[in-house]
């Protein structure tokens, strides 16, 4: 299947040099993952993908969230957020430490209780963006 650009890329790419977590968020199979993983090949990013699907990966989270941000470390694309709003505290801790824009790019549905998560957790650290699926 052939990719399509979107036009999220651009204000993706400008964001990641100013925050250090960028979370997209849109319905199932609106492209997404496809699209951070494409511009990460793209942009020759050499960051870690993580799917929160797996449910071991997912259990790391939401038990040992410090734990799992030491197997993967940044730069990390984390797929399915909504799933462990834990990590969100972790995120915090290592952003203000470290502070390197572009270190966590996240995907995640629209949920009204992950995004109050994000916005208490991570207030002027990351930059949210919605993502609408392709129309005709």
């Amino acid at each position: 299947m052939r990719y399509i650009k979107r036009h999220l890329e651009e204000a993706v790419l400008r964001l990641s040099e100013s925050f250090s977590a960028i979370l997209i968020t849109g319905p199932r199979q609106a492209g997404k993952t496809t699209m951070l993983r494409t511009m990460a090949d793209q942009e020759g990013i050499n960051s870690e993908y993580v799917s929160l699907d797996d449910l071991n990966e997912r259990a790391m989270a939401k038990n040992d969230p410090g734990m799992f941000l030491q197997i993967h470390q940044p730069p990390v694309l984390i797929d399915e957020v909504q799933y462990a709003p834990e990590l969100f505290t972790s995120i915090k801790m290592h952003i203000d430490e470290h502070h390197h824009p572009g270190d966590f790019w996240m995907t995640g549905l629209p949920i009204f209780k992950m995004m109050q998560g994000v916005q208490e957790s991570l207030a002027g650290r990351v930059a949210s963006r919605p993502m609408s699926p392709l129309t005709q």
